[in-house]
């Protein structure tokens, strides 16, 4: 979407404010500036913001490896500011158009280097954004200090924050789990940079610079962008990304089927972000497939439930494991009775086990079809999946 000079008076003078529904900017790459195309859109309606805004390096000359190749370094006018003051005017403004799109549930990534993440995190925290995480990225790949005066800089910070602070807001923890091989997602982040055929590139017209050259110099791999949205959004979530750039943002929401709106200034980053993501077929959606599994998101289930819903019965047996010789009776009222102790089902496992227990998983019924044993969970979850069909049915 490119806005016409008549669009931009109307908008420089307030005409267009209340004018746009997110819906129009959806699965869109804008052309413009950020801060102003930000003031077009509802208050309170996005669910997700990544940003990776202009770093601030303020390089000068060229840096050249040891066999003299030039290092593709950030050399772009959209990187160049005066002085830390006109750069720290400039994230205030975009970070304020930010939080009033974003939906108080809502949290915000801002990705940065040593030259900006602190004076970024300032800000955030001046207008009132609350912080969750610091991630460290961690680049397997990252590029040597070849001139050896100091560290090589072998991370990037991530900042993850959230618009209101105690509010409600999606973090889906088993799906990290899952990721990191059933163990819980710390916050050091090991991935290789952008590189290979995931780099885009482009032909320079330079005799100096002949070649194919990356298109964009600080583009973000997908392996990073795939964790951040996996991690922090829904299926069908908006996903706004205000320095779209070549589109790694709405690459990876599209695969994983969430909206996604760019908003990009330089016209050449535009055209290659529209080719990127519109060569991309996503999988068809299913849930079971992109809908994370949390189940601090499932319907309370009380075990006496299953009582009333006639899954179970007073009196009869659980088994304590599939194999275990211990029994307990239930009771009418949805307790557990095991030789004098009475207690809820947790309770009275974490009595047998002398060890904290979930009695969801740790006790069985015996299957009357099969005879087999099987947890009280799955009979749970018959319960969960009723509801929800109910609820589908309201809607």
């Amino acid at each position: 979407m490119l806005f016409s000079a008549r669009n931009r008076d109307l908008l420089h003078n307030g005409g267009m404010l209340s004018k746009f529904s997110i819906d129009q900017f959806l699965d869109q790459v804008l052309l413009g500036d950020c801060i102003e195309l930000l003031a077009t859109f509802p208050a309170d309606s996005v669910d997700l913001i990544f940003a990776d805004p202009p770093y601030n390096l303020q390089l000068q000359g060229e840096l050249r490896r040891p066999n003299n190749t030039r290092v593709r370094g950030v050399q772009e006018a959209w990187d160049h500011f005066d002085d830390f003051d006109q750069y720290d005017q400039f994230t205030h403004a975009w970070l304020a158009a930010c939080r009033r799109v974003l939906k108080p549930s809502g949290t915000l990534w801002v990705i940065g280097s040593y030259h900006n993440i602190h004076r970024v995190g300032v800000i955030l925290q001046d207008l009132h954004f609350w912080l969750l995480n610091s991630i460290a990225w961690i680049k397997s790949n990252p590029t040597p200090n070849f001139r050896g005066v100091r560290f090589t800089n072998a991370h990037e910070t991530l900042l993850w924050a959230q618009k209101e602070r105690g509010a409600p807001y999606t973090f889906n923890h088993q799906a990290m789990k899952a990721l990191n091989e059933a163990k819980q997602m710390r916050s050091d982040w090991v991935l290789p940079v952008s590189s290979g055929a995931e780099r885009l590139r482009t032909n320079s017209l330079s005799r100096a610079k002949r070649g194919r050259q990356a298109a964009h110099p600080t583009q973000k791999p997908e392996a990073l962008l795939y964790r951040v949205l996996l991690a922090s959004s829904r299926p069908g979530d908006v996903v706004l990304d205000p320095f779209f750039g070549t589109g790694t943002t709405g690459a990876v929401a599209k695969r994983l089927h969430r909206h996604w709106i760019g908003i990009e200034k330089e016209k050449a980053y535009v055209k290659l972000a529209r080719q990127r993501i519109e060569g991309i077929e996503p999988v068809v959606y299913e849930d079971e497939i992109f809908e994370s599994a949390e189940p601090r998101r499932e319907p309370r289930i009380p075990f006496g439930h299953l009582l009333e819903a006639g899954l179970l019965e007073p009196g009869q047996r659980l088994y304590l494991g599939e194999k275990g010789k211990k029994s307990a009776r239930v009771l009418a009222d949805g307790s557990l009775k095991y030789n004098g102790l009475r207690g809820s089902i947790h309770q009275v496992a974490k009595h047998l086990l002398d060890l904290p227990a979930n009695g969801w998983q740790h006790w069985y019924f015996q299957d009357p079809i099969s005879g087999l044993r099987r947890p009280i969970d799955h009979l749970r979850q018959i319960l969960r999946q009723g509801i929800k069909a109910h609820h589908g049915n309201d809607r």
